[in-house]
């Protein structure tokens, strides 16, 4: 799956590919002409010189220098138009890859993806997909090497086919080298390596998500006692890793100095073409030598899909249910007992912290199904609606609100295309937010910060809240709205809010703990303690 869809946006970046695949290709044929060129010159000018003042005077040293000049130029402006290029290719690829490896995420069973830890998420769309820019950029890598490789053998050839062979004899012996080596040396370090990096992302985002906990209470000397493993770990995979490396390279330029050699050795036609020859298969090895390299972050591509592929293989939530529940009432069965809530209804989830009001919540509106307690909109069992059928009818402020790092307005945005400016204001005025945004030195355009960093902690639930009475769904479903407010601003919104609901016909489904909000509600379902917790 992974593969497929790096492929489809690879194929959206053929024309940078081709292009830098030209320019490589001319790079390496520059490359090994340049030097060539070079050995041929230099020694034929040395011969002359030699030779006398006749042989100095007959000898054309202004073509071959230009040609040299030539040469560099040409192999310096295709090398920067292929890395240009070919990351360019990459990066773009890579910028469609991570959408869709999101879009998967996105579409797959809440419960599934919702209990996925964010950090490790964060790590595997980060790092992970970072890691597959080789596979594009090999696509360019592997032409350039070729073309050079043909180059050198067609140059080592004019000075005899014994050392042509030597060259191909040589590049074989790399490339088996390189691929032997690479999968004894590199491959157990590698996976360590990325086990133990996304490892230390992972806890690391964790741990950041709670920094000012960790700062009030002076707890970072234990975060970095509880990092210190994964640190550990991730410098003994690099380690092993550079050594690895090391004598991976080290191998290959032992093989690419003896295949010179053997060049230099066996080379015939004179001297000048024997110097050709010779600086010819140092350019063709130093081009293939980078193959190499290929053949590491192969490793890391190929471990990198593995876990890619926990995202793309997710199973996909059902989407295929009808939508013609709006408007309809909400069926609760507790221990045998029916309560029916008509449109329009007001709902009070009670009950002991852990009897599963959040749990309950969470299935009513599709992002479970493992409450205990029977859930029906409209006569139809919640579970068989599934997350596609039952969004239409619920806005959702949950307690632990999440926001996202943009502006106010960005924030609430999310609630439905085409909010105006006066509706977020309403909505604001109704979650008593109002005048806090009207404070901000920006107001509606203020940047939060990550999670809305800028707002306090009952202000981040207000926002939340207008978020969710700007979705214009038929129920409003809110948990722990008023937590963290003062006496005075809860009273207000409990006012604002039943003003609201009754303006607009919205039902109400209510989890609140604090007694300042009970008064929406008209009735109440209350959930019995469980032994052990049930959310």
């Amino acid at each position: 799956m992974i593969e497929r869809l790096l492929r489809d946006a690879t194929r959206r970046q053929r024309r940078s590919t081709a292009i830098a695949i030209g320019l490589a290709m001319v790079a390496a044929l520059a490359g090994v002409a340049l030097l060539a060129l070079s050995g041929w010159f230099l020694t034929g000018a040395a011969l002359a010189g030699a030779g006398g003042v006749a042989s100095v005077r007959a000898f054309n040293y202004l073509l071959p220098s230009a040609g040299i000049r030539g040469l560099a130029i040409a192999r310096t402006l295709s090398r920067y138009g292929e890395r240009l290029f070919g990351h360019r290719a990459a990066l773009f690829a890579l910028a469609d890859l991570r959408p869709a490896l999101f879009a998967r995420l996105a579409a797959s069973d809440p419960s599934l993806s919702l209990a996925r830890s964010s950090g490790d998420m964060a790590a595997r769309l980060g790092s992970d997909v970072d890691a597959l820019e080789d596979s594009v950029v090999r696509k360019v890598t592997v032409p350039g090497a070729l073309a050079g490789a043909v180059a050198g053998l067609i140059a080592a050839s004019l000075a005899g086919w014994p050392a042509a062979l030597t060259l191909l004899a040589g590049l074989a012996t790399m490339r088996l080298s390189s691929r032997m080596l690479t999968a004894r040396l590199l491959a157990q370090p590698r996976q360590e390596h990325a086990a133990a990096l996304n490892r230390l992302k992972a806890d690391y985002a964790s741990y950041a998500a709670c920094s000012g906990e960790i700062a009030v209470y002076g707890l970072g000397t234990q975060v970095i006692v509880a990092l210190e493993p994964h640190t550990r770990a991730l410098d003994t995979a690099r380690g092993a890793l550079a050594r690895g490396e090391v004598m991976l390279q080290g191998v290959q330029l032992v093989l690419a100095a003896l295949t010179v050699a053997g060049v230099l050795a066996l080379a015939d036609g004179g001297a000048a073409l024997v110097a050709l020859a010779a600086l010819a298969a140092a350019a063709t090895t130093e081009n293939w030598s980078t193959l190499a390299r290929t053949d590491m972050e192969r490793l890391r591509v190929r471990d990198a899909i593995t876990r890619l592929e926990s995202i793309a293989m997710l199973p996909a939530r059902q989407t295929d249910a009808a939508l013609p529940f709006v408007g309809g009432g909400i069926a609760v069965t507790i221990d045998g007992q029916f309560h029916a809530v008509p449109p329009g209804g007001r709902l009070l989830i009670a009950g002991p912290s852990g009897s599963g009001k959040s749990r309950l919540l969470d299935t009513l509106i599709g992002l479970r199904g493992d409450a205990p307690e029977g859930l029906a909109v409209d006569g139809q069992d919640v579970r068989a609606l599934g997350l596609a059928g039952l969004r239409p009818l619920f806005a959702y402020a949950p307690q632990d609100a999440g926001l996202i790092a943009g502006t106010v307005a960005d924030n609430l945005r999310l609630a439905r295309p085409g909010i105006t400016e006066p509706e977020m204001w309403t909505a604001l005025e109704t979650a008593c937010l109002a005048e806090t945004v009207r404070d901000l030195p920006e107001g509606l355009a203020q940047w939060l910060g990550d999670n809305g960093a800028r707002l306090s902690g009952g202000q981040r639930k207000r926002l939340a809240l207008a978020r969710a009475l700007l979705a214009d769904k038929p129920w409003l479903v809110l948990d722990e709205p008023s937590e963290g407010l003062d006496p005075d601003t809860e009273r207000a919104l409990c006012q604002r809010l039943s003003a609201w609901l009754d303006q607009t016909g919205t039902g109400l489904v209510l989890v609140s703990h604090r007694s300042g909000l009970h008064a929406l509600a008209r009735q109440v379902v209350r959930l019995l303690p469980v032994s052990g917790g049930r959310g």
